[in-house]
């Protein structure tokens, strides 16, 4: 599923988003940026020692709840790997939804800041931190339409989500969200 906004495009697939072919790739990080299962062990067995390398050299402190840092993709077929670090689910109560756009906001951000056109990202927070998927779905896509609406750019921000389950949901809540922009099934 593709929907325009503006000049930009936000579309949903089912797969592997350490092989996804764009500019930057979004990592689904821990704040001490150690590397971890899912999404991060995925990206750093694919991509290679170079990224985690990297990530302890400029950024010792790790990155804090909310935001994202960035690093080169070693052996990924993306230039970047923006490690986001999204909220662990605690019912809603501990800011989990703006900590969870602001985190993706910054990965948009920091796209932006190193000329990036394409951005494929993950269903952010939803594996061990417990997010639900259809809140999450909800609070990720609003993010990144909001910011596509305001930027105007990158060209294609891309959800790569990891099974089917998350891709009904996610495309469910697109079809859902009245974004006011076209919408392509596929």
């Amino acid at each position: 599923m593709r929907v325009a906004i503006g000049k930009c495009s936000l579309e949903l697939r089912q797969g592997d988003i350490a092989s996804e072919q764009v500019d930057l790739i979004v990592n689904a990080a821990n704040s001490q940026l150690a590397g971890g299962g899912g999404v991060d062990g995925a990206i750093h067995r694919r991509g290679g020692p170079t990224i985690m390398r990297e990530t302890n050299e400029r950024y010792p402190s790790g990155c804090p709840t909310g935001s994202a840092v960035i690093s080169a993709a070693g052996n990924l077929s993306a230039r970047f790997v923006a490690h986001a670090v999204g909220p662990v689910w605690h019912g809603g109560v501990l800011g989990e939804p703006r900590l969870l756009a602001s985190a993706l906001r910054r990965a948009l951000e920091l796209a932006v800041e190193h000329d990036c056109r394409s951005i494929a990202m993950p269903a952010l927070s939803t594996g061990i931190y417990g997010y639900p998927m259809a809140e999450a779905a909800q609070v990720s896509i609003r993010a990144v339409a909001e910011f596509l609406r305001d930027q105007q750019q990158p060209e294609l921000v891309r959800f790569v989500l990891f099974g089917p389950e998350a891709l009904a949901v996610f495309s469910a809540t697109l079809s859902q969200m009245s974004l006011g922009e076209s919408q392509e099934s596929g």
